[in-house]
């Protein structure tokens, strides 16, 4: 932490007036758009000749993109998590999806790490700061990070809530978008509703959109934060028939994944378009930063991941790169084929306080603003590496509990439960085929030694052996 304070300090003290400058007088509106569970190459400015998407990728062209681009965890509610504080989910003690529930008895070697159910109250969310500040706070969407009655979006800093609960997906992106989910550990089913108002016809992503328009508009000439955390394109696949239809008349051998799935894409990327729409018609766009992202890697059966390695859930970095776009107010750095430095949730956090002019919190991220700005002087590197630490099991194809570290090209995975190490050169082998903990015993090592530093800084939640496992014969 001492390393990332002292560079946001003399970042800002370097370039203070400058970024001023660059911001402009006005507070700045701030919309932060983050989908669920959308692949790193499942956009058209990502490389995907399959997804239709050009309100996102409008966005792309008139603002910056991030090649290097993390979730701070391979499942949802951590990385939201993160990115509302700013702080590594191993140091909120928010390491899984909530309610989870993947975990066996029996079956699981180790005792997971233990998390809290709900986003702490004592955080500063950037709902809170950014309210501080006279801005009006407006949450629409997916919360997951805990219910009633001590954390919905309302106890968080948000003035508005609109169809935020502890569900992590809706029960129909349908009106009347009810369904029921069973739960893991005892198999009750629970019923769920997104969202009760709309009309018969009504898709959810479209809806959520709208309403997010008329909260924008009853603004007024308050600065507003808008957080859009879309439910899709998280399961159940579920598209508008239309949509579906054309994706599925392109031939398999063509498709990038689900005909479904591309059509929930596509109704991102609509809504996308009605928000910003809302927001050119104000006369706003100049003065409102746009941030888009998503919370993890795809689902592994909706979309494809290649060249990235794995999907949600798994670490590999199908499970955790993810899109990155910054564009509007404050953005000014000119770069066409993205910026290749690595970033992760939590650098949200400081760069929005600096890009609103927010007086700045304490944070694991890494302020971003004299970047974006395209200030001269600024070296596109991090001196800082970037760390995960997931003690938990899922159900997810490749996935394991897990810590990590990044830095610079190099990435260590120590692997919890059997203790063993996994070595990438991500700028070589961005697939990460070639394990080269062995051919690279004493960079191993370092970054070992690196990762164990910080989660005894971070108090991450160690795993414990599991008694009642039962080891299958002829396993240990």
């Amino acid at each position: 932490m001492k390393k990332i304070k002292q560079r946001v300090s003399l970042l800002g003290c370097l370039a203070a007036l400058s970024l001023s400058a660059a911001i402009g007088s006005e507070r700045p509106n701030v919309i932060l758009f983050l989908v669920d569970d959308l692949g790193w190459k499942d956009l058209g400015c990502q490389g995907s000749e399959y997804y239709e998407t050009p309100n996102i990728d409008a966005l792309a062209e008139s603002g910056l993109r991030f090649t290097d681009a993390y979730a701070a965890c391979a499942v949802c509610s951590p990385t939201r998590a993160a990115i509302l504080t700013g702080k590594y989910p191993a140091r909120l003690m928010l390491t899984q999806w909530l309610p989870s529930g993947r975990w066996s008895a029996t079956k699981n070697k180790m005792k997971e790490g233990r998390f809290l159910r709900s986003l702490p109250l004592e955080e500063v969310t950037l709902a809170e700061a950014l309210r501080d500040e006279g801005y009006a706070t407006f949450h629409v969407g997916k919360w997951h990070l805990g219910g009633e009655p001590f954390s919905m979006p309302r106890h968080h800093g948000f003035d508005e809530n609109v169809g935020g609960d502890d569900h992590g997906a809706p029960g129909s992106y349908f009106y009347p978008f009810k369904g029921k989910w069973t739960i893991p550990t005892t198999k009750e089913a629970v019923a769920k509703q997104a969202f009760e108002g709309g009309k018969e016809g009504d898709f959810l992503t479209d809806l959520m959109a709208k309403e997010a328009g008329k909260l924008i508009i009853s603004a007024g000439d308050e600065p507003f934060f808008l957080y859009l955390p879309f439910y899709g394109v998280h399961s159940p696949l579920q598209g508008k028939k239309d949509k579906v239809e054309r994706y599925a008349a392109i031939p398999k051998e063509e498709r990038q994944g689900d005909p479904k799935y591309a059509a929930m894409v596509e109704s991102i990327d609509d809504a996308v378009g009605h928000v910003m729409g809302v927001v050119e018609e104000r006369g706003e766009t100049g003065n409102t930063l746009v941030i888009f992202t998503s919370d993890n890697g795809g689902l592994a059966k909706a979309t494809n991941h290649r060249p990235l390695r794995a999907n949600k859930g798994s670490h590999y970095e199908g499970g955790i790169r993810v899109p990155l776009i910054m564009a509007g107010a404050g953005i000014g750095l000119d770069a066409p084929d993205g910026v290749n430095l690595p970033v992760t949730s939590c650098d949200l956090y400081p760069t929005i306080l600096a890009l609103t002019r927010t007086p700045m919190r304490e944070s694991d991220g890494l302020n971003l603003a004299p970047v974006v700005s395209g200030l001269e002087g600024v070296p596109y590197a991090r001196e800082n590496p970037l760390f995960w630490h997931y003690p938990h099991y899922n159900q997810h194809p490749s996935s394991a509990p897990v810590s990590i570290i990044r830095r610079g090209d190099w990435k260590l995975i120590e692997f919890l439960e059997s203790g063993e190490l996994e070595l990438y050169n991500l700028a070589e082998d961005i697939g990460e085929s070639r394990n080269l903990a062995k051919a690279q015993p004493e960079l191993t090592a370092e970054l070992l030694t690196k990762l164990k530093e910080w989660k005894v800084d971070a108090g991450a939640e160690p795993m414990r052996p599991n008694l009642q496992y039962v080891a299958k014969e002829g396993k240990r």
